[in-house]
């Protein structure tokens, strides 16, 4: 069971490292252009953080397979911390397999059928990341997904592991777990909503007042 952070904001990756309780990274190019800055530093960056075992996807873009290989170099030479993140496409998927056959770590995204998810792991990606949230947003049971990957994963012996990624609630993050999620991937706001509850609120009020009566005797 495995938390990564969904961001490439690496003041925010390293506040929330000091938690020790981040496993990894993901990255886009939607999220490195919010960054504004180049992505291969950046990912260095991020890489530096995490001195030992963890994944940071870096997700590379082109429209052929051999595109991909290429750019997928800049990053895995950083460190072997990196994971490389491929669209679920017929290129994506070539450069997948050349990818994994070199021992190198893949992150197949943008996964919204079992048959995918199927076809990523023929491919020998390391994780398959079907989005949740945007399956609902277009009418997809996506935890439905998960347990059905899940179990066809587990009854064929299959090693990808399932990183759930588009998570937009807390209530993604459990449902994704008891659907056998072996990772999930959450925005920093998700991620700090976990700790919260009004209950614990209002216990650590009673116990901070208690205290200070204790200490005015």
């Amino acid at each position: 069971m495995r938390i990564f952070l969904d961001t490439s904001d690496v003041d925010v990756i390293r506040q929330h490292c000091e938690t020790g309780l981040i496993d990894g990274v993901t990255t886009n190019p939607t999220l490195m252009m919010q960054a504004g800055r180049d992505p291969v530093e950046v990912i260095k960056e991020i890489s530096s953080l995490f001195p030992g075992y963890a994944s940071i996807s870096a997700e590379v873009v082109g429209d052929t397979a051999e595109e991909m290989v290429s750019q997928a170099k800049d990053y895995y030479s950083i460190n072997k911390n990196i994971t490389i993140k491929v669209p679920c496409s017929v290129e994506g998927l070539k450069a997948c397999k050349v990818l994994s056959d070199k021992s190198i770590s893949v992150n197949v995204t943008l996964i919204f059928s079992v048959e995918q998810a199927i076809l990523a792991a023929k491919a020998g990606a390391t994780y398959v990341s079907p989005f949740v949230g945007r399956c609902e947003d277009n009418n997809i049971d996506g935890i439905g997904l998960l347990e059905t990957i899940n179990k066809i994963y587990q009854l064929n012996k299959i090693s990808t592991e399932i990183l759930s990624a588009s998570i937009r609630n807390l209530n993604h993050i459990s449902e994704s777990f008891k659907a056998g999620a072996d990772v999930v991937t959450l925005p920093p706001s998700i991620f700090e909503e976990m700790y919260k509850h009004d209950l614990t609120d209002q216990g650590l009020a009673q116990f901070d007042e208690d205290w200070k009566k204790v200490n005015h005797k």
